[in-house]
């Protein structure tokens, strides 16, 4: 199925918020070579973000010698939705790409034809691409998770090393971060590689979490995959630093959503969304902390600037790095099918408020979905809640239907647990995020509107369920069973 989009009339608005700006580099620059650190699963839980139990010292040292974004967002809060933004610079809504793991089967979901993946528009601009994943050798080919049809040719490789002489690399390298802690081998790799293990004793849980013992030790596994990023980053540096690339390379390190859990991942809690950002290298001043709004797309946008590459005008990622630029007032952020579970949710925030729009509120948060389903620390929380041994903040996320809408003032209640949309002292802010939020979703187009075609939601799952059967019949049959509860609430 083609998914086409004309032309995208985008608005956005603007606030003087944020800290000095970076400088582009002068157009005489010699070409730089660029790196995504792109990792999975992570919150900005790094040391220099102020977790104070762990240390994270090669990336507080990258922090040092450039930027530290504190209100980076991701505009999607589950893998494919977020990398099919990032690698275009637009929102996944406005592409069609928005439902995750989508276009897998028969049915497709094709770009519009003026826009191009940022591999593309820098290989046209002489820069030799490559995606590995992890330190691997030989290396691997990285992580893609593309929701739309797309050229394996915008990589000519997997490693810089594979470029001709002197020509400049765009590189990405992909990290497993949260993700590790689902090996089986975890706790040996980790204590293999960093000597010792996080204490789950010491760990300081956030309040929608019951101080339960299997949430204790995950978030410890949690911590201690980051610090064996931290790790995996000090050795890339390291080889950028032998091969003497270091001082001509800019390198972006952020993740693709925040961590796997309850209230985090697929959800528009700050919990899923903000994610660590930082960017140094040659043209970048060192030192510096900025607390302006950013979106992940406007990493698309810098990248392509840095490369002296002109941004597209379709592209709704803004150079954050531009001389003169105007920080965001908004950042906005979207929540559509996860694998075989129907949902759509929109957000919309600013440096204190969040406004989110549920647009199934008579649907569970927790709805049925195999892959949340089966982690320890869901069934943990499903089991303390039947027994009636949760408080009220973790209540809230084993709801059986949620409000139409809820807004949080972040400055009294970062983790979002006040839904403050019947407090009438807050009916100003209720109607200037309402607003906004249909505005942008008006103005970018959002695909959302509609619901996912029947016949592309029956090619994914065919997809999806035979790719389970060869190794879990018994999840297979769980997720069939899920495929049908949504199909009884199709609209």
């Amino acid at each position: 199925m083609l998914r086409m989009v004309g032309a995208l009339l985008v608005i956005f608005f603007c606030s003087t918020t944020g800290r000095a700006m970076a400088q582009s580099p002068p157009p005489e620059s010699a070409p730089r070579n660029i790196l995504w650190i792109i990792v999975e699963d992570m919150s900005a839980d790094f040391h220099c973000y102020g977790e104070s139990l762990i240390e994270t010292p090669h990336i507080d040292q990258l922090a040092e010698r450039g930027i530290r974004f504190t209100q980076a967002f991701t505009t999607g809060p589950v893998c494919s939705a977020s990398r099919s933004a990032l690698i275009t610079g637009m929102y996944q809504t406005s592409i069609g790409a928005h439902h995750h793991r989508s276009s897998r089967g028969s049915e497709k979901i094709h770009l519009p034809a003026q826009v191009k993946l940022v591999p593309e528009l820098l290989q046209q601009a002489g820069y030799f691409t490559c995606n590995q994943q992890g330190l691997s050798e030989p290396p691997r080919p990285g992580k893609t998770d593309y929701n739309f049809v797309w050229s394996p040719s915008i990589y000519q490789g997997m490693d810089w090393r594979e470029r001709p002489a002197g020509k400049p690399f765009f590189a990405q390298i992909q990290l497993q971060g949260g993700k590790l802690r689902e090996g089986a081998n975890w706790p040996e790799r980790a204590q293999r590689v960093l000597g010792s293990l996080t204490d789950p004793q010491r760990v300081q849980l956030p309040p929608y979490l019951p101080d339960d013992p299997v949430i204790r030790s995950d978030w410890a596994a949690y911590l201690d995959t980051v610090r064996y990023t931290d790790w995996e980053v000090g050795q890339i540096l390291e080889r950028l630093k032998k091969e003497g690339l270091l001082d001509s390379t800019v390198i972006f390190l952020f993740t693709d959503h925040g961590i796997s859990h309850i209230r985090a991942k697929q959800f528009l809690y700050d919990a899923g969304i903000h994610i660590p950002l930082i960017v140094a290298g040659p043209g970048i001043q060192t030192g510096q902390v900025r607390d302006d709004l950013v979106e992940h797309i406007d990493i698309a946008a810098a990248t392509l600037a840095l490369a002296g590459v002109e941004v597209p005008n379709w592209m709704q990622g803004r150079n954050m790095l531009a001389t003169g630029y105007e920080p965001r007032r908004y950042v906005h952020a979207a929540r559509d099918r996860c694998d075989e579970t129907v949902d759509r949710i929109r957000a919309v925030r600013t440096a204190r408020y969040k406004y989110i729009r549920n647009f199934y509120p008579d649907r569970p948060y927790l709805q049925p979905n195999a892959y949340k389903d089966n982690k320890r620390i869901v069934q943990v929380m499903r089991q303390l809640y039947a027994q009636g041994l949760l408080d009220a903040a973790q209540s809230l996320i084993m709801a059986e239907q949620r409000p139409a809408e809820e807004l949080y003032d972040l400055e009294s209640d970062p983790h979002e647990l006040h839904n403050l949309v019947r407090d009438r002292n807050y009916l100003p802010v209720l109607i200037e995020l309402r607003g906004e939020l249909a505005h942008w979703i008006s103005s970018t187009g959002d695909q959302g509107q509609r619901p996912e075609s029947i016949y592309m939601y029956d090619s994914d799952m065919k997809v999806y369920l035979e790719s389970v059967e060869k190794r879990d019949p018994e999840r297979a049959r769980e997720i069939e069973k899920n495929i049908q509860w949504m199909k009884a609430r199709w609209r």
